[in-house]
């Protein structure tokens, strides 16, 4: 991830809205097939398909040679899980994670998503976990500092009794999928309040929150992240820009979120 942050034109944005856009409305195709008895490496070749169809090619596959065009996370996988011929079941949460590149442009987003009826408990960290999203969006306003981002997804994560993943954030994103800043989902004192929020940044902020404790574990594909306790974990992101005006959700359909 570059150190210097990377501020964008206007003509820049326009791009990163289409990017960001495509991958909004690819989630939503997909959130349409989600079902019981469907396997997420099914999702995944749909994913693939509708993306190289629109002139569009997937940010995830062969980045560091991850394998795939999403990443498929269910209950207590936290990020990172490979699409599979495991078939979805009535009860599971799925997260879907993906990126597009569309003229050198990158969009991201992630959604977690309910397989058929799910539990009270489950139901409860999906929408705590969308409401810490919403919160840290509002919070990404100009002149702020990005601690405000981390903060407000901290606050409203533990004041439900949940806990906030403290080895993956979020970052900046534009002709590279990963770039500064990063954006910790929780205060961490060694970086004081970090940098200002100005027009032209462009965040891919996503909470990721756990029922349980707070940390994780790679299994041995080296990718897949669970809890290490094996609770629930729920992963919601957009990607927004910093304008003159306050945040701007690029990764928006028809003005409503995912």
């Amino acid at each position: 991830m570059r150190d210097k942050i990377i501020l964008k034109a206007p003509w820049e944005l326009e791009i990163l809205r289409r990017s960001n856009r495509l991958v909004a409305e690819t989630l939503q195709e997909l959130a349409r097939r989600v079902r019981p008895g469907v396997t997420t490496l099914e999702l995944d070749r749909f994913a693939e398909a509708y993306l190289r169809e629109r002139g569009a090619r997937p940010a995830f596959k062969g980045y560091r040679d991850y394998p795939f065009t999403l990443c498929t996370s269910i209950n207590e996988a936290v990020v990172h899980g490979f699409p599979s011929a495991r078939a979805l079941q009535e009860g599971d949460i799925l997260s879907l994670d993906m990126g597009a590149v569309v003229d050198e442009y990158y969009g991201d987003a992630a959604v977690t998503l309910p397989v058929g009826r799910i539990s009270p408990e489950a139901e409860r960290l999906l929408r705590v976990t969308r409401e810490c999203l919403d919160r840290a969006v509002q919070a990404a306003q100009p002149g702020g500092r990005l601690a405000d981002i981390s903060q407000a997804v901290q606050r409203h994560a533990e004041a439900n009794g949940f806990s906030v993943v403290r080895v993956f954030v979020g970052h900046g994103i534009g002709k590279s999928l990963h770039e500064a800043p990063q954006i910790p989902n929780f205060l961490d004192a060694g970086q004081g309040r970090g940098p200002v929020l100005k027009p032209g940044m462009v965040l891919a902020i996503e909470p990721m929150v756990n029922a349980g404790g707070p940390d994780v574990k790679v299994l041995e594909d080296r990718w897949t992240a669970v809890t290490a306790d094996g609770a629930l974990s729920a992963h919601f992101e957009h990607t927004v820009a910093i304008t003159e005006h306050g945040p701007d959700i690029l990764t928006l359909l028809n003005g409503r979120g995912l």
